[in-house]
């Protein structure tokens, strides 16, 4: 019997369940206790508001803003379009004793090829910029992320997946 060859080119998925996340967000809130204190987090929509909701529990950080950036369109795993920003950040958080972000906390789930964290680190300049997972080629744009995983693995979030049967890798799953 012939064993089939992976294929390189083919993503990998890294499917992630609500108990590991929870854990992962926990970790980076235990890292980023030490870069504080923070005054604001500014979370990255969509993918950074469950993460930035335990990270100001654990941080107990009770000004919470929102920049809306939309980077994938369009149907299909993987398929990055044009950016473009819905819905940037209020002056209470980048202005005043904030200055460019000091002592601002930027949250998002993943950076993956950076275009999201540039377009956001560019308004807020001096904010400390945290995810959960990171990829190599966005990971120099990030202070703090706790996994890094390959460029070519495709994350599955719990809040992007319904329970259903994995074949096992060997299978083609």
């Amino acid at each position: 019997m012939m064993m089939a060859e992976a294929n390189p080119a083919a993503p990998k998925h890294f499917p992630v369940s609500w108990d590991q996340f929870h854990r992962d967000a926990r970790a980076l809130a235990w890292r980023l206790a030490a870069a504080g204190p923070f005054s604001a987090i500014i979370c990255v929509t969509r993918g950074g508001l469950v993460p930035a909701a335990i990270v100001a529990r654990e941080l107990n950080v009770r000004m919470i803003e929102t920049v809306c950036v939309e980077s994938y369109s369009g149907s299909g795993v993987g398929r990055q379009g044009d950016l473009r920003v819905l819905k940037g950040i209020s002056d209470a958080v980048t202005a005043g004793t904030h200055g460019g972000g000091q002592g601002v906390l930027i949250v998002d789930d993943l950076v993956d090829t950076g275009k999201t964290a540039r377009v956001v680190r560019d308004l807020v300049p001096k904010a400390h910029f945290a995810t959960v997972y990171a990829k190599p080629m966005g990971r120099p744009l990030v202070d703090t992320f706790i996994t890094e995983v390959s460029q070519d693995t495709w994350i599955f979030f719990p809040w992007d997946t319904g329970l259903a049967f994995q074949p096992p890798i060997r299978e083609g799953g």
